[in-house]
């Protein structure tokens, strides 16, 4: 019997960040050529998880492993992904779906963005990373722990490269935002401020962070650059790698000891023992169908949608 694997997209308001994610799974079915590997969304996009499940259903798969595509632990990891698949999974006596864990703070991940952070100074010139102030954004979110993954990275980078200073700030959700850290990090006047959002792909979160530094920028006497997002590199392959190998061994443990849900943390007591509910269903899917499939051709059905406006 074949195994598959489902990929577990968030969803974009942007196609180009929704046309990354497919690049990403067409090279991970390429990779992973043993198993029956669909992917799913969360929210705006197509397909939604539980027509992915049953589509691997239909081909004899009775086995999932579900790897979200997410960076850190936030309520998507916690609560929206596992919601959905409890959800779908009631639906089949006959099918197992095993959930992986987020990519989260790894090897690999460092090693990807220290990679970054060279190619992005080789286009510079050179100054003493002790002039650099290094600033990790991450996506923001409502859950301290996933918020202290992007604090951790950030140290280690600092401590690993050598910067000046450094220090964190979100695309939203959390504070400091992008928006309210650049004129605080001014202050300290770094000659070169170099910036890496921590995220996979393009959309409306990293072009709105690239227009706040683009527009600092302009104002300011000290120089603001920043990287693109992570993107396919081998190394966020391996990562995926572990991750996988994790929910096929039954070792993908989520950290539950600083977890909100799990214990009492100091500012978010009351959500201690919350129900876990998705909070995506208004959203499902609502931009667009799924025109195609990763690694196909565009097919007559998606163009003819378009020329009608549907």
């Amino acid at each position: 019997m074949k195994k598959g694997i489902l990929l577990c997209g968030h969803g974009s308001r942007r196609k180009s960040g929704t046309e990354s994610f497919k690049e990403l799974v067409a090279i991970l079915k390429n990779r992973y050529s043993d198993y029956e590997v669909d992917y799913g969304f969360l929210e705006f996009n197509h397909p939604l998880y539980e027509a992915s499940v049953e589509r691997l259903y239909q081909k004899g798969v009775r086995e999932i492993y579900a790897l979200p595509v997410i960076l850190f632990a936030g309520s998507h990891a916690k609560n929206d992904i596992p919601y959905e698949l409890n959800t779908i999974q009631g639906y089949y006596e006959d099918l197992t779906i095993k959930m992986g864990k987020h990519l989260g703070v790894n090897t690999f991940i460092l090693d990807l963005s220290k990679k970054i952070l060279e190619q992005k100074e080789s286009e510079y010139a050179p100054i003493d990373r002790r002039e650099t102030c290094l600033v990790v954004i991450g996506r923001g979110t409502t859950d301290p722990d996933a918020n202290s993954d992007v604090h951790k990275l950030c140290s280690m980078l600092w401590d690993g490269m050598g910067f000046g200073f450094a220090t964190v700030a979100y695309s939203g959700t959390a504070y400091p935002n992008i928006k309210d850290a650049l004129p605080m990090i001014d202050k300290l006047g770094f000659k070169r401020t170099l910036v890496i959002p921590f995220f996979f792909f393009t959309g409306v979160l990293l072009e709105r962070i690239y227009e706040n530094i683009d527009s600092f920028n302009t104002d300011s006497e000290n120089e603001y650059i920043y990287t693109p997002s992570f993107g396919t590199d081998e190394l966020i392959l391996k990562a995926f790698d572990e991750r996988l190998e994790e929910a096929i061994n039954g070792t993908a443990n989520m950290n539950c000891q600083i977890c909100k849900y799990r214990k009492q943390i100091i500012g978010f007591e009351d959500e201690q023992g919350k129900e876990q509910v998705g909070h995506h269903l208004n959203v499902k899917g609502i931009l667009f169908e799924e025109d195609e499939k990763p690694g196909e051709k565009p097919g007559l059905g998606g163009k003819f949608k378009k020329m009608l406006g549907i």
